[in-house]
């Protein structure tokens, strides 16, 4: 296993496609209102975290998923701050997990060995690959990868497939219970080894 440095890690805010519990995958949806807020929000939480674990925000990397979602999420954190900041990488080992054929279908619609609802997942989920699409043990190895290229303290932001991977990888949480976690939006975790610690944003719902 890869010994992953401390990581602040943000979840895209909300698209519209979440809230109409549509599988997104891979498509490239863009924020909705609500998602917009999200981020906003969680500029300022990031701020006072990097503080308060002694961190500039100049020293640090700071990593996005290519996706729209991702990146207009991590624009709008970076506005919070008042310093020039490095610039973003765009790294695509930080792509949601891809549900193939499933992708742009709800969940309701699809039968249920295809659509299995987080809560209702058993462990085997982990390796379960929709037609055309991942699992979770691809989006585990191709973040192994971007984690062996880490040499310290990083910002990233991604999505909810990625921070399940992330609780079980670093977290080392139990397999079941990350596959069935629900990530929140307008949040922000900080992993260490073997930890993760959940911000919420003020002022959000």
């Amino acid at each position: 296993m890869t010994d992953w440095p401390e990581i602040f890690f943000a979840r895209h805010g909300e698209t519209d496609w979440n809230r109409e519990r549509r599988y997104q995958g891979t498509m490239d949806i863009p924020l909705n209102a609500t998602g917009q807020k999200q981020a906003d929000r969680m500029g300022p939480l990031l701020v006072e975290l990097l503080k308060d674990h002694g961190h500039q925000p100049t020293d640090l990397p700071w990593y996005s998923s290519p996706l729209v979602r991702s990146a207009e999420t991590m624009q709008r954190i970076r506005a919070a701050f008042d310093t020039t900041l490095p610039d973003v990488t765009f790294d695509e080992r930080l792509r949601e997990i891809s549900f193939g054929e499933l992708e742009g279908k709800l969940h309701d619609e699809l039968p249920e060995h295809l659509s299995i609802a987080p809560g209702f997942r058993q462990a085997e989920y982990w390796h379960h690959r929709p037609p055309a699409g991942e699992n979770y043990q691809d989006v585990a190895d191709r973040l192994e990868a971007f984690a062996a290229e880490l040499e310290g303290p990083s910002i990233i932001v991604a999505h909810g497939g990625v921070m399940r991977a992330l609780r079980r990888l670093i977290e080392g949480a139990d397999t079941e219970e990350a596959i069935n976690w629900h990530p929140p939006q307008g949040t922000i975790a900080r992993f260490t080894p073997g930890n993760m610690n959940l911000f919420r944003a003020e002022g959000l719902d």
